[in-house]
């Protein structure tokens, strides 16, 4: 006795096969649906059409196809039988009253009571069969019924007269040609059903798209007011929570998010200000206090050191603050490459700057031209030479700065954004700084939206680019 296959007695009575085709179908089902995935649109209203869509076009495809293959199948058959039985019935009457040459009362009653017209022509051969239309129902069901009751050699038109059938019969020593309406022998009326159905989709589809529009409007009215407080803009004027219940929740819980966390920013920036004020009253009185102690030599460098202290306190509170309560508003960057340029010529530094796009950016113009010259400074700072290429386009500025200084190591390059982080190897200890020059910019440029990153330059040293919606 030959087998196939060995089934495993742990796979309850399942081959091998088997078993491997049902670990392949979670694998080929979640092929499928990232394929659906990659080619469905990305925008909601899109998609939320072709939910409406969709299960509208498979229904009425679906309702077609039934009534087109048992209705309208079925009604055409019943007609064209009728329609040949009638034709058949000409054909007994003809064969049964022979004497009757001109068969001028056979005529006469196709033509009152089957509305039939009928005609005698010559023994001729019948033509030859023409081409079928694409969509050939009449011409299969009648050429089958003709045959069926018939059986005699015949000839049909469908295709001549859109509103007449012509059927030519072959008889003993004469031919039989009958005119019948197409209404008679086939369900003309099918359209109209197909043009309710249409129809009826169509206005149902004008109904559902502005509903749609209306419930998706207020969730990107959402949308547009959270990523505008991420690039640190004011909300919109005409925001106010709007649509159905969820997204009215929504709503309301980011304007209360959002209004925490200005408070918590207004209350860290007004502490921060006091705790300044009571430092700088107390760095005052050790100048004043330096100054009426003369000048003796360890005065000099008490004074550095309160002038260190002074430069230190107006960093923690220039990061701490980050420009937040500024409004977006206008920043030129050509002016700004211009100031550049000449702070190059003091520092005598080698400086090129191009400028691709439009030369107005919409910024908070003095927290981005902080961001600019801390990055920018670090390079003036640590090289000879700098080139700055800025492209603004399609809603995003990317600002590249190439040195030729020291550089950093690659797997320090993220500890330089933590706040007072300074590289010793690649820095020099005698300037005066916080480490919070680049921490301060990508609190910046992350408050605009975008972020700073580090590469290696072409140049040798390190590459910054800027990259934030504008």
């Amino acid at each position: 006795m030959a087998t196939t296959e060995l089934e495993e007695p742990g796979n309850g009575g399942l081959s091998e096969r088997a078993m491997r085709s049902l670990k392949a179908m979670p694998r080929a089902w979640n092929r499928f649906w990232r394929l659906v995935a990659l080619y469905m649109p990305k925008r909601l209203y899109a998609r939320s059409l072709i939910i409406v869509i969709a299960p509208m076009i498979l229904l009425q495809s679906v309702v077609a196809f039934v009534f087109m293959e048992r209705h309208w199948a079925t009604v055409t058959q019943r007609l064209s039988q009728a329609t040949v039985r009638d034709i058949a019935a000409i054909i007994d009457m003809m064969e049964t009253y022979p004497h009757d040459t001109d068969y001028a009362n056979i005529i006469r009653i196709a033509q009152d009571r089957m509305q039939l017209k009928v005609d005698l022509l010559p023994p001729d051969p019948l033509p030859a069969p023409g081409p079928k239309p694409f969509f050939s129902i009449l011409d299969d069901v009648l050429s089958a019924e003709i045959t069926r009751q018939i059986n005699r050699p015949f000839w049909i038109d469908t295709v001549g007269n859109s509103n007449i059938v012509e059927v030519r019969v072959q008889l003993e020593g004469k031919v039989l040609r009958v005119f019948v309406r197409r209404s008679q022998a086939y369900a003309s009326n099918t359209h109209i059903f197909l043009i309710w159905m249409v129809g009826t989709s169509l206005v149902l589809l004008m109904i559902a798209i502005p509903f749609l529009r209306n419930q998706i409007r207020p969730i990107l009215t959402l949308a547009e007011a959270a990523e505008s407080f991420g690039k640190g803009r004011p909300m919109p004027r005409d925001f106010r929570p709007r649509g159905a219940e969820e997204v009215r929740r929504a709503g309301f819980a980011f304007i209360q998010m959002r209004e925490r966390i200005e408070r918590q920013i207004e209350q860290r920036t007004a502490m921060l200000t006091g705790v300044s004020h009571d430092l700088r009253t107390i760095l005052t009185r050790f100048k004043l206090q330096l100054a009426l102690a003369g000048s003796r030599a360890d005065t000099k460098a008490l004074n550095q050191d309160i002038d260190d202290m002074q430069s230190m306190l107006e960093g923690y509170l220039a990061f701490a603050r980050g420009e937040a309560s500024e409004d977006a508003g206008r920043f030129d960057l050509e002016a700004y490459f211009q100031k550049l340029g000449e702070e190059a010529r003091l520092r005598k530094r080698k400086l090129s700057t191009t400028l691709v796009g439009d030369r107005d950016v919409h910024v908070r113009p003095n927290a981005f031209a902080r961001l600019m010259s801390n990055v920018i400074g670090n390079a003036f700072r640590y090289a000879r030479t700098v080139e700055v290429n800025a492209t603004h386009g399609r809603g995003t500025l990317l600002v590249t700065i190439d040195d030729d200084g020291p550089g950093i190591p690659a797997d320090r390059r993220e500890d330089v954004f933590k706040p007072f982080v300074r590289l010793d190897e690649a820095r020099n200890l005698d300037a005066s700084g916080t480490g919070l020059g680049l921490s301060i910019a990508r609190d910046i440029a992350r408050s605009h939206g975008g972020d700073i990153t580090l590469d290696n330059s072409p140049l040798g040293g390190l590459r910054a680019v800027i990259k934030v919606p504008a």
